[in-house]
C-alpha cells in the first residue's frame, strides 16, 4: 500500500459548472469553494501532510477583470472568515506563487493567514496563486545564479516555492481536461496522475477517496522494474 504524503489538485470546471447551472461563472467559483472545504476536511481526516490547490495561474490574468475581482474577493473573504478555524484544526496555510502583482490588501491577508498558522503540523495547505511552473523554475535558476552555487537537482529543489516539501504523490485534475496547465512541472515528474470527468463543484468525498484508494494499490516503479 503506497503511503500518501502530498496530494495536488487542479480544481477545474467551476466556470463551466456555473454556466451550466445558472449562466454565471461566478456562481461556479462560489460552489467550488464548498468543495474545497470538504476536501480539506477529508485530507485532514486521512492524516495526509500536504495538500496543494491550484487556484489561479499566471495565465489566468487573461480572464475578464470582473471575474478576476470576484475570485480574489472570494479568497479574501474565505481567509478572513476561516483562518482561525484552520489554526484551530492545526492546519498551516502557505501561498505558493508570485505575490508581486497581487493587491496590497490581498498580500496583507495572505501574510496574516500564513503568520497565524505557521507553527501548525496537522496539514499544510499550499494555495497556488498567481502560480506558473515555468516562472517558478526561472526564478529558482536566477536565485542559484545570484548565489553562485552549482546547478543541481537538490539546489533547484531548495529554490522552488515548494522547498522543504515532498513532491506530490498524486495529482488530481477535475473537469474532464487532460493537461497540466503549467502546474508543478518539475515536482510532478513521478506523480501518479488522475483525470476526473466531473467538474470541480460536483467532485465528492466519495470520488476523492476512490482515487486515494486506487493510488494506494498502484505499483510505482520510479524507473525500476
Amino acid at each position: 500500500m503506497n503511503p500518501i504524503n502530498h496530494v495536488a489538485i487542479i480544481m477545474d470546471g467551476n466556470g463551466r459548472w456555473g454556466l451550466k447551472k445558472k449562466k454565471s461563472r461566478n456562481l461556479g467559483h462560489k460552489a467550488g469553494l464548498k468543495t474545497i472545504e470538504k476536501i480539506i476536511t477529508e485530507t485532514l481526516r486521512k492524516k495526509i501532510n500536504f495538500l496543494t490547490l491550484y487556484a489561479f495561474s499566471t495565465e489566468n490574468w487573461r480572464r475578464p477583470k470582473k471575474e478576476i475581482n470576484f475570485l480574489f474577493n472570494l479568497l479574501e473573504d474565505f481567509l478572513i472568515k476561516k483562518t482561525n478555524q484552520l489554526n484551530k484544526n492545526g492546519i498551516k496555510f502557505k501561498m505558493i506563487g508570485s505575490k508581486k502583482i497581487l493587491s496590497k490588501k490581498l498580500n496583507k491577508i495572505l501574510l496574516n493567514s500564513e503568520k497565524i498558522t505557521k507553527n501548525n503540523k496537522n496539514l499544510q495547505i499550499n494555495l497556488a496563486l498567481n502560480y506558473g511552473s515555468k516562472s517558478e523554475l526561472i526564478n529558482a535558476m536566477n536565485l542559484i545564479k545570484r548565489k553562485k552555487i552549482n546547478i543541481s537537482i537538490s539546489n533547484l529543489d531548495k529554490h522552488l516555492y515548494t522547498t522543504n516539501m515532498p513532491d506530490p504523490d498524486l495529482l488530481i485534475r477535475t473537469g474532464n481536461t487532460k493537461r497540466l496547465s503549467n502546474f508543478m512541472l518539475w515536482q510532478l515528474a513521478y506523480s501518479e496522475i488522475y483525470f476526473e470527468k466531473k467538474l470541480w463543484p460536483d467532485f465528492t468525498i466519495k470520488d476523492y477517496n476512490q482515487i486515494l484508494n486506487n493510488f494506494k494499490k498502484t505499483k510505482r516503479n520510479f524507473g525500476k522494474i
